[in-house]
């Protein structure tokens, strides 16, 4: 495979959701089926407790070592995933200093939501300090993430709603290509919020039972947290150090169709032209990817604007859905399947759709139902958003042979 524009190499990858603590458990979570979503426990619901969440434990908000300990959990996951990540590549926390290190994390809000007891107390007069304030601006996860590690690069943080996280992968390799940087810390992080779970509730797109993606009987989403998080690096830093290619961000297209607040345009318009310019600027055409890690939701909505593109441009391609096991992680959520599609691409195999039991007959696609095999190089990882947002990256498994 030839690309139209030089790949940027992937060496390491991090994530944690409510699936795992770290990758390999949530892949072992993602192969076994394992879900357990429930009423959030970390705010007060009232009467709206009967719509599940893919919370994570509170052990998984441990990140390690802190400079500042009053951090948002959105921060945490995000600095527990990019550690990881860099364990992975092989990249000391403690070298980073010496190297031009870039920080480019999606998020859906940045945790701000999650601060009403500090703007209560500021609109009824009551407030004692500052403090809450001061969480408030060292809550933005990539300038977090790189005052923790220490980092002088390019930060940058992207809120494009749900496909941030795929935005900012997509933007971080921008950086290695016009050598902003050596290496690139990208990807996405997102906590549950009051605001965010109440307000999708009442969107009336969440379901009150676990999320069944691309099934006859789905209803909505469950909203879940977690985040995901990739090392990318230049071909110079990379060779110097010895280091092996994991993956390939070989393409990435994003457009805004604008076509309604919250719902997709029903033939996929903007979808198709983010396929197209990903697959273009990875010089590849649809019979080359070897499967698809849908955006898949599970509301009535998603499920159908995506099917129409599947069955248009990919006909015979397999197609696997992992929100049934993680939650919508919002704004994590691009990173975080891009990272399983890499995944699943390095060991030769997609797991069942967790959630899918009954074919719909108007979407005319059916998800993976049993584990499947793959040979191809290449897979789509693809996100919509509200705003029309539809952002897709086209990822290959090491380097060419």
């Amino acid at each position: 495979m030839v690309s139209v524009i030089p790949p940027v190499a992937i060496t390491g990858m991090g994530c944690v959701c409510t699936a795992g603590s770290d990758l390999a458990r949530c892949l072992k979570a993602l192969d076994a089926g394992r879900r357990c979503p429930a009423p959030p426990s970390r705010f007060p619901v009232g009467t709206l407790s009967g719509f599940p969440v893919f919370e994570v434990p509170s052990d998984y908000l441990d990140c390690g070592r802190l400079k500042n300990p009053g951090t948002s959990n959105t921060v945490r996951l995000a600095l527990r995933a990019t550690r990881e990540a860099l364990q992975h590549a092989g990249i000391p926390e403690m070298e980073l200093s010496c190297v031009r290190v870039g920080v480019c994390m999606g998020t859906s809000v940045g945790a701000s939501l999650n601060f009403l007891d500090c703007y209560r107390a500021h609109r009824a007069g009551s407030m004692s300090d500052t403090s809450g304030f001061s969480r408030y601006l060292s809550a933005n996860p990539a300038m977090a993430v790189a005052f923790e590690l220490g980092v002088r690069g390019p930060v940058q943080t992207v809120v494009n709603a749900c496909s941030s996280g795929a935005d900012a992968i997509g933007m971080a390799a921008s950086w290695i290509r016009q050598g902003l940087c050596d290496v690139a810390i990208a990807g996405g992080g997102d906590e549950i919020s009051e605001v965010a779970y109440t307000g999708f509730i009442r969107l009336m797109i969440t379901d009150n039972e676990p999320c069944r993606p691309f099934d006859a009987t789905r209803k909505g989403l469950n909203l879940g947290e977690g985040a995901g998080v990739v090392v990318m690096e230049s071909e110079g830093f990379r060779a110097r150090r010895g280091a092996s290619v994991l993956a390939e961000l070989r393409g990435y297209g994003t457009i805004a169709d604008a076509y309604h607040l919250t719902a997709p345009h029903p033939e996929g318009l903007g979808l198709r032209k983010a396929v197209a310019a990903a697959l273009a600027e990875a010089g590849l055409q649809a019979k080359d990817i070897a499967f698809i890690n849908a955006h898949g939701t599970a509301t009535p909505n998603n499920d159908l604007v995506e099917s129409v593109v599947f069955r248009d441009i990919f006909s015979s391609c397999p197609i696997v859905a992992t929100k049934g096991m993680t939650g919508h992680t919002l704004g994590a959520a691009g990173a975080i399947e891009a990272i399983f599609a890499i995944a699943h691409l390095v060991r030769g195999m997609i797991p069942a759709t967790v959630g899918f039991a009954h074919a719909d007959p108007e979407l005319g696609i059916v998800p993976t139902t049993t584990p499947v095999t793959i040979t191809g190089r290449a897979a789509i990882s693809q996100s919509l958003a509200f705003g029309g947002n539809n952002s897709v990256l086209v990822l290959s498994r090491g380097a060419p042979e």
